[in-house]
């Protein structure tokens, strides 16, 4: 099976949040894969339990949005990079790069103070890509009027 080879960061796309790109960090640290979910409620419908939570997908821009509700598939205890746990809510997605489409967990919590809204874990990654930890980028670049057309470039 041929793998594609990928930086340290990539632009991916998550077809099923409706988010075409959001920059993620491939951590082959970290076993799981997170993303920047704030305003998080947790509800119940009959014996379904929802996460229901907004998103921004760019870095430093708090103007676009993505308001997500979707299925809870697990709880998950992660450690933090700051090495505090967590009990983090799971999520089953589509996310897409190199243009291969798989699904993925995808852990919700708050990164206010992380470089990067998204980490894409060794789980999500493996047997898919080869990384080249010296390199970013090697996938679609990032097209600044495919997020919002109706920005100009001085905006973003």
């Amino acid at each position: 099976m041929k793998r594609h080879i990928i930086g340290w960061r990539e632009w991916v796309s998550l077809p099923d949040l409706v988010i075409p790109q959001i920059k993620a960090k491939i951590d082959t640290g970290a076993k799981s894969s997170s993303i920047h979910a704030f305003d998080l409620e947790l509800i119940t419908r009959g014996k379904l339990r929802i996460a229901r939570f907004i998103i921004h997908p760019l870095q430093k821009n708090e103007k676009k949005s993505v308001a997500v509700e979707l299925p809870i598939h697990d709880f998950r205890s992660v450690k933090s990079s700051n090495g505090q746990e967590e009990l983090r809510p799971v999520i089953l997605t589509r996310v897409s790069l190199m243009g291969l489409t798989w699904p993925i967990e995808l852990t919700l919590t708050r990164r206010d103070d992380m470089g990067f809204r998204m980490l894409l874990g060794r789980q999500a990654i493996r047997d898919k890509f080869l990384i080249n930890a010296g390199k970013s980028f090697f996938g679609k670049k990032f097209d600044k009027y495919h997020i919002n057309p109706d920005k100009k470039e001085k905006d973003l």
